[in-house]
């Protein structure tokens, strides 16, 4: 955190290299978040831009608070942002899956396997968005950002160990969902 600390206040200041550090830091984490939530890695990609642009203008508007790590903020932002494009997207009708794997002949296997990997996706995501928010929260920040509990906790404004038993409780969920499908 305090080299976060430091990286901020230079990025504060305009210095460039100070945020790019910052954005090589936390991309990856923020995209697999992102990618998580809205399972479209092309869009994940600019929505994860985005979140970056938002964060650079309003640097300057950043605080400190003790215990509450920088990318808190991010997720904070990633998060608005993706419920953003998710209230857009729900506006524009979209194709199902299933609808392109009935209509194409003589798929080439790797092909065939990306639309296995997408439909795996999707399962996972449909099963993702029948947990709790606070569940999906969890889910989200653990394991497509990596987060340690400790981290996660600290984002979310919960203990240790009400992450934990919410950790849990999704895996479970999870399991049995993707078990009834």
């Amino acid at each position: 955190m305090q080299d976060d600390q430091g990286l901020v206040t230079r990025a504060q200041y305009y210095d460039e290299e100070a945020f790019a550090q910052l954005y090589e830091k936390y991309f990856d984490q923020i995209y697999r978040y992102i990618l998580l939530k809205i399972g479209d890695a092309h869009e994940a990609e600019d929505i994860t831009q985005q979140v970056f642009l938002k964060a650079l203008k309003a640097i300057n508007t950043y605080k400190w608070k003790d215990g509450v790590p920088f990318s808190a903020w991010l997720y904070r932002i990633a998060h608005n942002q993706v419920v953003d494009h998710l209230r857009r997207k729900s506006r524009r009708p979209t194709c199902p899956l299933d609808d392109v794997v009935l209509h194409t002949t003589e798929l080439d296997s790797s092909i065939h396997d990306d639309i296995e990997a997408r439909y795996d996706l999707e399962r996972l995501m449909v099963a993702i968005d029948k947990l709790t928010p606070l569940q999906r929260e969890v889910v989200a920040l653990r394991f497509t950002s990596e987060l340690p509990i400790a981290d996660v906790a600290r984002i979310m404004g919960k203990s240790e160990g009400a992450v934990k038993a919410l950790q849990h409780s999704a895996i479970q969920a999870l399991r049995r969902i993707m078990n009834e499908g």
